[in-house]
This record gives structure tokens, C-alpha cells and sequence, in this order.
């Protein structure tokens, strides 16, 4: 598998905590989207770890293709 799964068609909307260390899932096939699951064991694919400065809803990309991960840039429309 060398592209990831496209695990949605829309931005995911989670409030996130400024500070905290989040895990998003790049391979899509977590089935605790947009977060990791451990899904890409035996994948070349690893989740991409992140945290924020600002807790607020923030929009995490699904369809795997934004250029600004783990946010959504409008890639899936």
C-alpha cells in the first residue's frame, strides 16, 4: 500500500486541546478516524503527531490528500 485509504469525503470537526499531543492517522484505515489506531502496523505509513496552541474545533482531514495535515485545506472537494 503505498497511498492511504480515503476514510471520508469531508472534514472531521474535534475540539483539541492546546498543548496536548495528538496522533492522526495517515493510512486511513483507523477505524478511530482522524486518530491513529495502530491500523498502519505493517504499512510504511506512521501517524503524524501534532499538538495545537489554541483549544477551539479544529478540521481534520479524512480524504488523506490536504497538503496541510492532519487539517483539512479542501482537498477532498
Amino acid at each position: 500500500m503505498d497511498t492511504p485509504k480515503r476514510a471520508g469525503d469531508a472534514p472531521i470537526g474535534v475540539e483539541l486541546e492546546a498543548g496536548k499531543n495528538y496522533s492522526w492517522c495517515t493510512c486511513g484505515l483507523s477505524t478511530n478516524q482522524p486518530y491513529c489506531d495502530g491500523s498502519h502496523k505493517g504499512t510504511e505509513f506512521v501517524p503524524q503527531r501534532f499538538s495545537v496552541d489554541e483549544s477551539k474545533t479544529y478540521y481534520l482531514c479524512s480524504c488523506k490528500e490536504t497538503k496541510n495535515s492532519p487539517f483539512c485545506d479542501g482537498s477532498h472537494k
